[in-house]
């Protein structure tokens, strides 16, 4: 019982025992792993939409390669159910080996999946359903670490400890851009393409290895031993989390006022940035990875600092705080951001304006591609122009007509690929970004001020869902919302803004998506939930906490 010792009667600012800088190493490497693993998937999704699902429409591929990262994400929540259950009945630590285990195994087999020109319609199956099981492992896998965390560290400093957890995604999407990135710069495009973007994949067991054996190393944390010792686990956590108030309120709680807000911001500033300076703005791969990554660099301390204030002010009103400034500036932000990474291009959208007619009949919207799929001139018209990255209008022809393309006053009759890149190139279009032009400092302030962000809604987030449940269901009740509220809410901005731009032809359309999730949170968080950084989770929770008071 020393760990209890140190860790709960240490006072704050005395520093942190070797014990407790153990636990959160220990913790975080594994976590750091499994992000790794999960991000790989979306890093490169845009690369093997062409290899893992059939040709013949490029968005729709990216779309069905999206909705495949975004299963993964769906089934995330399940995942919370089953390993929470298993968390809270046997205990943290053995259960968050069971999930490295199965991410780890899931991944390497990614980087030796036959792609679909090798094995047909099997191939997406296959990577859907390793996806599937990556879901399902980084659904107990977080749950897991920040309760292990926030369980062994002092009362007044949870919010610090937790927040070394917080930096693990960052971490892990920061390791998958550094290995895809030496991966392609070592290699010329042709073998890339053919076996190189296997490597990061295969490359993974080594970190498995290493994760693994580090875990073995760590003890059951001690708030749940004493639980243990005192027979007061719960029989039925699923039961207890869900199905008896006021746990359940707080639970629907957690999510809307919380994390849903939480994981919009985050995949904004990580992902949704990354996809719109590659695919939207065509920035180079090695820029956009780059850039990302220095903002990265510089703004991961911040979820360190935001933990630690949390520990100060509170953890609800920084979370909040987050959501109100991200969806008041979004819309800004990307619109700075097109002028400093692509300025030709944004000077083309000012300069002209762009419209597609079409027959809406003949117009078909493909989510996921399959071999339902038809594709018509309308479809192809469209994604030739969504490619592109420059907002159109739609408009609406009569019956039967076919798609006309205008520019300016320049119009092209029907639909030919060589006639429309003639027009545009004619135009003034510009194909890629001129990495001359980049302004980079701005271009760099403008994506670490959208780390911030994540910075302030996730660094506390671990702390505050720990504390708001009690100890016998805590891994299942905080694991549940958290992966509803970045697997559903966050995973599907990828998917879900791609969608929106593609359908309604604005490039920056897809920000609505994240704006109006941000602000539900603000107004749920604000109205429903109170703070709880003063609660003691070896003999409370939140809900216990914030029950009492409404009464």
């Amino acid at each position: 019982m020393s760990t209890t010792t140190a860790v709960h009667t240490s006072a704050r600012g005395a520093g942190m025992t070797r014990e407790e800088k153990f636990v959160i190493f220990a913790s975080s490497t594994g976590t750091v792993f499994e992000w790794y693993d999960f991000y790989l998937y979306a890093v490169l999704a845009p690369f093997f939409a062409s290899l893992f699902f059939p040709p013949g429409n490029d968005t729709a591929a990216l779309l069905s390669a999206f909705a495949t990262y975004a299963a993964g994400f769906l089934v995330r929540p399940f995942g919370a159910l089953l390993f929470g259950r298993i968390g809270d009945l046997v205990g943290r630590k053995y259960t968050f080996l069971v999930t490295i285990l199965v991410m780890g195994a899931s991944t390497f087999a990614v980087g030796l999946l036959p792609t679909f020109a090798s094995i047909g319609w099997l191939s997406p199956i296959l990577l859907v359903s390793l996806r599937l099981l990556q879901g399902l492992a980084l659904g107990g896998e977080y749950g897991g670490a920040a309760t292990y965390v926030a369980e062994h560290a002092r009362p007044n400093d949870r919010g610090f400890a937790t927040s070394w957890i917080q930096t693990t995604a960052t971490l892990g999407l920061f390791m998958a851009l550094g290995v895809i990135l030496l991966c392609r710069t070592t290699m010329d495009a042709k073998a890339f393409s053919e076996w190189g973007w296997r490597i990061p994949f295969l490359v993974s067991v080594v970190l498995l290895a290493f994760s693994v054996w580090i875990r073995l190393k760590l003890n059951e944390t001690p708030i749940f031993q004493k639980m243990k010792e005192e027979g007061k686990g719960s029989k039925s956590p699923l039961t207890d989390s869900f199905l008896r108030y006021p746990n359940n309120q707080y639970v629907l709680l957690a999510l809307l006022g919380a994390t849903a807000g939480q994981g919009v911001v985050w995949y904004t500033g990580q992902f949704y940035a990354l996809f719109f300076l590659t695919i939207t703005l065509k920035v180079d791969y090695a820029t956009a990875y780059i850039l990302i990554g220095l903002s990265l660099v510089i703004g991961t301390p911040f979820f360190i600092f935001f933990g630690w204030l949390s520990d100060r002010i509170g953890r609800l009103k920084i979370i909040l705080a987050g959501c109100l400034i991200a969806a008041v500036t979004y819309f800004p932000l990307f619109g700075a951001l097109t002028k400093a990474a692509n300025p030709d291009l944004a000077a083309f959208q000012e300069k002209q304006a762009i419209s597609v007619g079409v027959d809406p009949a003949t117009c078909n919207f493909h989510i996921f591609v399959g071999p339902w799929s038809k594709f018509s001139d309308c479809d192809r018209a469209k994604d030739f122009v969504t490619k592109l990255g420059v907002s159109f209008r739609t408009d609406t022809l009569p019956a039967g007509s076919a798609p006309v393309l205008s520019i300016g006053n320049d119009k092209v009759q029907g639909w030919d690929a060589k006639a429309w890149t003639a027009a545009f190139a004619k135009a003034g279009y510009p194909a890629k970004a001129d990495p001359g032009k980049i302004n980079w400092p701005l271009t760099l302030l403008i994506l670490f001020i959208m780390v911030i962000y994540v910075t302030m809604v996730y660094g506390p987030i671990a702390a505050f869902l720990v504390e708001m449940f009690p100890t016998n269901i805590r891994y299942t009740s905080m694991s549940l919302p958290y992966h509803i509220g970045n697997g559903w809410f966050g995973g599907m901005l990828p998917l879900l803004a791609t969608a929106i731009v593609a359908a309604t032809g604005d490039i920056y359309a897809g920000l609505w998506y994240p704006i109006v999730v941000a602000v539900m949170t603000l107004v749920v968080g604000a109205v429903f939930l109170r703070d709880t950084k003063d609660v003691d989770i070896t003999s409370g929770s939140g809900v216990e906490a914030m029950s009492g008071a409404s009464s």
